[in-house]
C-alpha cells in the first residue's frame, strides 16, 4: 500500500470494480437469453435499474432511419411509465440534442440536468421529448451513449440519476460505453438472426411448387411452416401433380438435416420423384424403389422419408388411393362423420439406406367427403412424449375439424399442434367430393 492510501480507499475501489464486472456479466447474460432485440434491451433495463441508474431509455432505429423508443425503465415500481414508448420523430441533420447527436455518431456524452439546453433554445423535436421526459421522472446527471456496430448507429441508451445518488462519473461513462459495444453487437446479431431467418424461409418456400392442380370437384390445400425456433432451412417438402394418365399425385417428404443441404437434396428428390413419376406408369412402391436408386447413387449417405400416393377414380368418385411409404409418418384418414384411422400399410424403411429392397404399394378405397392428412413430423412430434400420443393428438385435432373448409383445418392444425414445433412442417391436405344423390 502507498503512503498515504487508505485501506478504505483500496477496499472501496476493488468493490467498485466488483460491482461494474458483476453488471457487465449480467448484461451479457441477459443479451444472450433472447434472440429478439427488442426483448433484449427490456431485459438489460432491468438490470440497469437500480444497479447503475435509477431510470434508463432504450431507443432503436431501424434500417431507413425510423426511430423507436422500445424501452423506458425506472426503479419506482409506482412510476407512471404509460405512453412513454413508440415511435419518435425523425432528428433533423442540423438538431443538436444529445440524442440527436449520439444518433449521427457522436461517442458517449456525460450531462447534468442543470446543463442541458432548453427546449426553445434547440431547434430539435428528439431534444424537446426528452427534456419532457426529465421534467416527469426527474434526474440530475445522464449519459446518452450510442449503440454503434459496423460503423452504424442502431440506437441509443440513456441512463439517469438522480439526486439522491452520487452522480455519475467518467468511469460510469466508460463501463456504458463498454455496455452499450455489446448491446449493440447483440441487436445486430438479432436483426441478422431474423434477416436470415427470413431468407431461409422464402428460400425453402421457393423450392416448393408453386400452385396446386385443380381436379374437378377435389379440394386440395398444402401448407409449409419453418420451425420458429431456428433460421435454418430444412428438408420438409410437399407436392402434388396429374400424371399424364389422369392420376392425381399426392407427395409428402422429408429429407434428414436441416440445412441448406438438406434444402438442395429435398428439391433436387422432388424433381426426380416428379420425372419419375410422368415417365414410368408403375405402382407407388416401384416408383419409391427407382427414386431411392437414384438419390441413393447421387446422394450417398443421404437419407429421406417419403409418402408417395396416386389418385384414382372418375371425376366425381369413386376414388381410391395407392401409395407407399418409406420411414415417413402414416397419411390420416377422416370420414365426414370424423371417424379416423391411420393408413399402416405398405411401410417400407427410409430412402438411402438399401437401394435394393423392395418395396410394396397398398390400396385404400377413399370415403365420399373424406378428408385425407398427409404431413411431415415437425407437426407431431414433441419432446418427451412417444410417438402414439402425438399421433393421438393428431387424430383428436383433424377429427374436431372435419366439418370446416380445408384451408381453415390446415391452419387450425397449424395453429394447434405447430406453435412449439422445433421443427420445419409440411402439411398436405385432400378433400374429396361428397357422394350424390341417387337420381329420382
Amino acid at each position: 500500500m502507498e503512503d498515504g492510501e487508505d485501506e478504505y480507499d483500496v477496499d472501496a475501489a476493488l468493490q467498485a470494480a466488483l460491482d461494474r464486472l458483476t453488471l457487465l456479466n449480467q448484461a451479457a447474460a441477459v443479451l444472450s437469453s433472447t434472440l429478439d432485440a427488442v426483448e433484449g434491451l427490456r431485459r438489460l433495463c432491468r438490470v440497469l435499474v437500480p444497479a447503475l441508474a435509477d431510470w434508463c431509455v432504450a431507443d432503436l432505429m431501424d434500417e431507413e432511419g425510423r426511430l423507436d423508443r422500445v424501452c423506458v425503465a425506472h426503479h419506482d415500481p409506482a412510476a407512471v411509465l404509460t405512453g412513454l414508448t413508440g415511435a419518435l420523430p425523425v432528428a433533423a441533420g442540423t438538431a443538436s440534442g444529445p440524442l440527436s447527436r449520439v444518433l449521427r455518431g457522436a461517442g458517449p456524452l456525460l450531462l447534468s440536468a442543470d446543463r442541458m439546453p432548453a427546449p426553445e433554445t434547440v431547434p430539435d423535436a428528439l431534444h424537446a421529448i426528452d427534456i419532457d421526459l426529465f421534467e416527469r421522472l426527474g434526474g440530475e446527471t445522464l449519459i446518452v451513449a450510442p449503440l454503434r456496430a459496423r460503423r452504424r448507429v442502431l440506437g441509443a441508451l440513456t441512463v439517469v440519476r438522480d439526486a439522491g445518488r452520487p452522480p455519475l462519473t467518467e468511469s460510469d461513462l466508460a463501463l456504458v460505453d463498454d455496455l452499450t459495444h455489446r448491446i449493440a453487437l447483440a441487436v445486430d446479431n438479432a436483426r441478422l438472426h431474423t434477416e436470415t431467418q427470413a431468407i431461409a424461409a422464402r428460400m425453402q418456400r421457393s423450392l416448393l411448387p408453386p400452385v396446386l392442380p385443380v381436379v374437378g370437384g377435389l379440394g386440395i390445400a398444402a401448407r409449409y411452416a419453418p420451425a420458429a425456433a431456428t433460421a435454418q432451412v430444412g428438408g420438409d417438402w410437399y407436392d402434388s401433380f396429374v400424371l399424364p394418365q389422369g392420376d392425381t399425385t399426392l407427395i409428402i417428404g422429408d429429407v434428414t438435416g436441416h440445412d441448406l443441404r438438406a434444402a438442395v437434396t429435398m428439391s433436387q428428390l422432388r424433381n426426380m420423384l416428379r420425372g419419375i413419376a410422368c415417365d414410368r406408369q408403375e405402382p407407388p412402391g416401384k416408383i419409391l424403389a427407382r427414386l431411392d436408386t437414384a438419390a441413393s447413387a447421387l446422394y450417398p449417405n443421404q437419407t429421406a422419408t417419403c409418402v408417395y400416393g396416386l389418385l384414382k377414380g372418375p371425376v366425381g368418385g369413386p376414388y381410391e388411393l395407392d401409395w407407399a411409404r418409406a420411414g415417413h409418418p402414416p397419411p390420416l384418414l377422416i370420414t365426414p362423420d370424423g371417424d379416423t384411422s391411420y393408413l399402416e400399410d405398405a411401410h417400407g424403411m427410409l430412402l438411402g439406406v438399401d437401394p435394393h429392397v423392395e418395396r410394396q404399394s397398398a390400396n385404400t378405397p377413399l370415403p365420399p367427403g373424406g378428408t385425407l392428412l398427409l404431413y411431415t413430423d415437425g407437426l407431431i412430434e414433441r419432446r418427451g412424449e412417444s410417438l402414439d400420443q402425438s399421433l393421438t393428438r393428431l387424430r383428436q385435432h383433424a377429427a374436431a375439424l372435419v366439418h370446416h373448409d380445408l384451408d381453415v383445418l390446415c391452419d387450425e392444425l397449424l395453429t394447434g399442434l405447430a406453435a412449439d414445433s422445433h421443427d420445419d412442417i409440411a402439411l398436405l391436405a385432400l378433400r374429396l367430393p361428397a357422394a350424390q344423390e341417387p337420381a329420382s
